[in-house]
């Protein structure tokens, strides 16, 4: 498989936010890519390693880690405001609360339709079995989790041709609601599409798409927890009653399978292929890809991998808890009656949709394990490294700022760090009279700054400590 290189820098909904960050190392340990450092005592990010799955946000106790997202007051900017909504959001307001009362919620915060991302889930079907059919690649790999694309792009590039090239029920459903406003003489010019996200990545991979392919989210993307919390505090405020009547039937009107999608094992419920896997949660993930890229596993069709524990019911961005929200998302599906979406106002787009699944283009590897361009170069530097690796400790301890030793010699041939950064070098060469004391503190700070080596602080403490043992 060939392994060309796309060079285009990624677009990050995370933002690293110095003043708040204590350096604390719980971001960096987590990061399944290893993309986080901690220089001067503080986090920095490795931008072409980050594929925004948020876990360094889900982990971060200082709330130093952000979410770039768009202004709600954007949604005036359109004379048709449309929310589309995973299925998941209703899914985490309590039972007591009605999908009447959370509709009615978001017309009171000034949209004029509301819809579910997964009402053509239908219509995919069809497309999902043909593409697996068709293609020699195996397993085919779901592209409906950023997340997930961009760790293939950077942590398995050699499995780049195995993700489906298929549109995501978000960017389908837009298609239809595009279609159905064109087709009523009213201009897209005029149509403001607001994605509710649950998650950093559907941002990140609706601002910049790994396609060619233009996003149809033609308003913006609202965080979630934000919308939850608004819609919330409508119905608990009672300010719902003055919001227009609107009729809920074909929101609500949604197969068993369009309203599975978005839980594990969604996607691999409508796949009919003799072996099929569905694995939820990065670090899951990260482990059967490995064995699947040096091909211990075999003879599997497709693989349904979601970033999240709990697929996107587990988003960093869901205001509910993830397993209540599974359930209630779970019992809704159950006792759907809806056989597929040929009843539903979209009903006339499914030829539509199926001249129109594709996504183009192609999905490029960005291996964040290319040392250099030059392959002789690139050569001497993994030599180097494995050189390295036999002096480090291995213990993954982070102290040197990097997660793992491993990736600390990385660094070192790269020229981001220098081996003396390692705690326990600094003691060998500080044995053998090659680094002094003082050398050593200005190593540990140039990597964990002032306030944690602070030696009057630190005098006064230990002080404290041995006049309360004594």
């Amino acid at each position: 498989m060939g392994l060309e290189q796309k060079k285009e820098e990624f677009y990050h909904t995370l933002e690293f936010n110095g003043d708040s960050c204590t350096g604390c190392s719980h971001c960096m340990m987590k990061c399944p890519t290893e993309a986080i450092r901690v220089i001067n005592g503080k986090a920095v990010l490795i931008s072409e390693r980050c594929i925004d799955c948020g876990e360094c946000y889900r982990v971060c106790p200082n709330a130093a880690i952000t979410l770039r997202q768009d202004d709600f007051e954007k949604i005036y900017n359109f004379k048709y405001r449309i929310v589309l909504l995973p299925a998941v959001f209703s899914a985490q307001f309590p039972d007591k609360i009605t999908y009447q009362q959370i509709f009615k919620g978001l017309i009171s915060l000034g949209f004029t339709h509301v819809y579910e991302t997964e009402n053509s889930v239908d219509f995919l079907i069809k497309p999902y079995n043909d593409f697996i059919k068709e293609r020699k690649e195996k397993p085919m790999i779901s592209s409906f989790c950023p997340a997930i694309v961009r760790l293939i792009q950077v942590r398995f590039p050699t499995l780049v041709d195995n993700l489906m090239l298929i549109k995501p029920p978000m960017e389908v459903t837009a298609m239809c609601i595009k279609k159905k406003f064109e087709d009523q003489g009213i201009p897209f010019s005029e149509v403001g599409i607001f994605y509710v996200t649950p998650c950093a990545a559907k941002v990140a991979g609706i601002k910049s798409s790994v396609v060619e392919d233009p996003t149809l989210i033609s308003g913006g993307v609202i965080n979630m927890n934000y919308l939850y919390n608004k819609v919330y505090k409508e119905i608990s405020q009672k300010k719902i009653t003055s919001a227009p009547d609107i009729e809920i039937s074909d929101f609500r009107a949604m197969s068993k399978n369009a309203l599975s999608w978005s839980l594990t094992a969604g996607e691999v419920r409508i796949v009919d292929t003799e072996r099929k896997l569905a694995i939820d949660e990065v670090k899951n993930v990260i482990e059967f890809l490995e064995k699947v890229e040096s091909e211990d596993i075999e003879d599997i069709d497709f693989l349904e991998l979601r970033a999240c524990y709990q697929s996107c019911a587990g988003g960093i961005l869901c205001a509910g808890n993830k397993f209540l929200t599974t359930e209630r998302a779970r019992k809704r599906a159950s006792n759907a009656t809806l056989e597929s979406a040929e009843s539903t106002e979209f009903a006339g787009c499914q030829s539509y949709v199926r001249e129109n699944y594709h996504l183009h283009g192609k999905i490029y590897p960005r291996s964040i394990v290319k040392l250099d361009d030059n392959m002789a170069e690139a050569m001497k530097k993994m030599k180097r490294i494995n050189e390295l690796n036999q002096i480090l400790p291995h213990v993954d301890c982070g102290i040197c700022g990097a997660p793992s030793c491993q990736a600390f010699a990385e660094d070192i041939v790269q020229k981001g760090a220098d081996i003396r950064g390692c705690i326990f070098v600094q003691t060998i060469l500080q044995q053998n009279n090659r680094l002094t004391l003082q050398e050593a503190v200005q190593l540990l700070k140039k990597t964990w700054g002032d306030k944690k080596l602070d030696p009057k602080k630190i005098a006064e403490l230990l002080n404290e400590l041995q006049e309360g043992v004594s």
